[in-house]
């Protein structure tokens, strides 16, 4: 599985213009490959007068799914440099659809291939994007008397504390890198002079906090 990932922040448009010919690159988050073919639909919908919809997207953390469509443009020129732009940015469960007006002036197989290229470039970078890494689930239980420097301690040495729950004891949930797993059961050890439990939950993807 891989580490980190990034992902597109949020659903959004980014318009640029090459001679005369209007190039709409819409973004946006897709979890499976139907959100990303559902996506691909509405803007197809929404842009039916479009000389060309071109989409790519690609699904997984290993981006173990790569779809792109030229949508009548010469072969390789649209879907292959806008699905390449956003493997080059590492970005993984995401759809991008250009949208094409022709304004009357041939670009040429090389102006074609850094148009559509260029405009999932500049959509990423108008949009943004969020990393998401790879952490365990860790559940720590603690007595009250621990429980308050515990959580503080963890909290100020920048460990993500998803949940706190207070019964007889002290229910405290992190998210911890696997390699670091070992030392943090250590530290805690430390810490709570062995009284703590620690049990070790699934993997999951959480974003990384600036």
């Amino acid at each position: 599985m891989q580490d980190e990932y990034r992902t597109v922040a949020r659903e959004g448009v980014h318009e640029t213009e090459i001679n005369r010919s209007r190039f709409l690159c819409s973004l946006a988050p897709a979890a499976t490959e139907r959100e990303a073919q559902e996506f691909v639909a509405r803007v197809r919908r929404e842009h039916a007068d479009a000389t060309h919809n071109c989409f790519a997207y690609v699904i997984g953390a290993d981006a173990s799914v790569q779809k792109a469509s030229d949508d009548g443009e010469p072969g390789g020129t649209a879907g292959v440099p806008m699905l390449q732009m956003l493997l080059r940015r590492e970005v993984r469960y995401a759809v991008a659809v250009v949208t094409r007006y022709y304004g009357g002036v041939k670009l040429g197989a090389g102006g074609l291939i850094r148009a559509y290229g260029g405009a999932v470039g500049e959509a990423l970078d108008a949009v943004g994007t969020r990393t998401l890494r790879r952490f365990r689930r860790v559940t720590l239980t603690v007595d009250h008397q621990r429980a308050g420097r515990i959580e503080n301690d963890l909290r100020t040495t920048g460990r993500s504390v998803t949940e706190v729950r207070y019964g007889e004891r002290v229910t405290i949930e992190i998210g911890l890198p696997d390699a670091e797993v070992d030392a943090f059961r250590g530290w805690l050890a430390d810490a709570t002079a062995g009284e703590a439990l620690l049990e070790l939950g699934p993997e999951a993807y959480g974003e990384v906090e600036k």
